[in-house]
């Protein structure tokens, strides 16, 4: 059960992969777009990063089960749209309402991935559910960039569209008898900015979305920014290492310490090890073992960030109240980081690209130490 909701996950990282991955050839369908054509990647998180923190209420209210189901339908449809090859305009519209999707899918996803867990199991089935990003990126560019080879652009839309359905399919039938979270009350909309005053001023609620939004802001960028500096011949070797690494240790190391130290220490120590592995990177420029084990240490904050919000927030409806948060903050960050770097890079060079890397990460391992101290008092 544990393995597909995993997989939707994969299918809601897709939703931004698949144009990442083929990015280049967007001009072959949009050749007028111009600057334009960056609105295919970005307003995905659009609603995102309007609705995150609502979102978890109204996930609460609609059901979890009901909630994922139904996001993998919307997100279904609008590849199948994508792939009709609509007009312009058209198609940044099916990506602002595949955006409502994807929301979906990272709220109610991980609440209910926590749900079926056992407490043992917990820490391991939410560092899984991590990796979704990573995953989904590996696979995109080992099979869907050769689809994209053989087939074209559009034959890439058409395969997402495909697996969301399946899979919708198969969560609608392995769920149905599934114990999920009860109903709670559809939250009064005059009520939300309160709602939202609640969660970002309690450090257990925003606690993950803290050290998210600065680890989301780094790694897309980096993977999207610090390529070119690679040796041509090593490029795509180490592009494709990355996610890899990051899983790998998540998988592996950050489960072990989980054994010992809590999400908030592991996260805590993964930020301060992206922040030396940043320095070495500044200090040898396009080293490939450094960027992999930049890659690495992400790997800690990624599984103990999801970890977080089962360990600081008891309830189904806190922890969606949570997840909304890390998903507000996870679409911002993805959306501001790499114009953050490509304008660090164009203004200060190498050095400048590094030195905002390691202001970021610093920010982060800040937020956490400044959130344990409230929790503490």
């Amino acid at each position: 059960m544990i393995l597909v909701i995993w997989a939707a996950g994969l299918g809601a990282a897709a939703q931004y992969g698949k144009i990442s991955v083929i990015f280049d050839r967007m001009a072959e369908l949009y050749p007028l777009a111009g600057d334009a054509i960056s609105f295919t990647v970005s307003l995905v998180g659009l609603l995102g990063i309007l609705l995150g923190v609502v979102a978890g209420m109204f996930v609460a209210a609609f059901g979890y089960r009901r909630t994922l189901v139904w996001a993998l339908w919307i997100g279904a449809a609008m590849s199948v749209l994508q792939a009709l090859h609509l007009p312009f305009s058209a198609f940044l519209v099916t990506r602002v309402v595949e955006g409502l999707s994807h929301l979906g899918l990272v709220v109610a996803g991980p609440t209910l991935i926590a749900q079926v867990s056992s407490d043992r199991s917990r820490g391991l089935a939410m560092t899984l559910w991590s990796t979704f990003f990573g995953v989904a990126f590996t696979l995109l560019a080992w099979f869907g960039l050769p689809l994209v080879s053989k087939f074209g652009v559009l034959s890439l839309f058409a395969a997402h569209a495909a697996i969301m359905a399946v899979l919708a399919v198969l969560l609608g039938v392995a769920l149905r008898n599934v114990p999920v979270p009860a109903r709670q009350p559809i939250p009064n909309i005059a009520a939300l900015p309160a709602l939202h005053w609640r969660i970002y001023r309690s450090p257990w609620l925003v606690a993950p979305a803290a050290g998210w939004l600065f680890y989301t802001a780094c790694f897309v960028a980096i993977l999207t920014v610090i390529p070119p500096f690679f040796e041509p011949n090593l490029r795509g070797f180490v592009v494709g290492m990355m996610p890899l690494a990051s899983i790998a240790v998540s998988m592996t190391l950050g489960v072990y310490l989980m054994r010992f130290i809590s999400a908030v220490r592991l996260v805590q120590l993964g930020f301060v090890l992206c922040i030396l592995m940043a320095l070495w990177l500044l200090a040898y420029p396009g080293l490939p073992v450094a960027c992999i084990a930049l890659a690495g240490a992400m790997g800690l904050v990624q599984g103990g960030s999801f970890a977080l919000v089962p360990q600081l927030n008891e309830t189904a409806a806190d922890r969606a109240q949570s997840s909304g948060a890390m998903a507000q903050a996870g679409n911002l960050g993805n959306t501001v980081g790499t114009p953050i770097m490509v304008t660090a890079l164009t203004v200060a060079g190498y050095s400048g690209l590094l030195g905002v890397v390691v202001l970021l990460f610093l920010a982060g391992l800040l937020a956490h130490i400044i959130l344990a101290i409230r929790r503490r008092n």
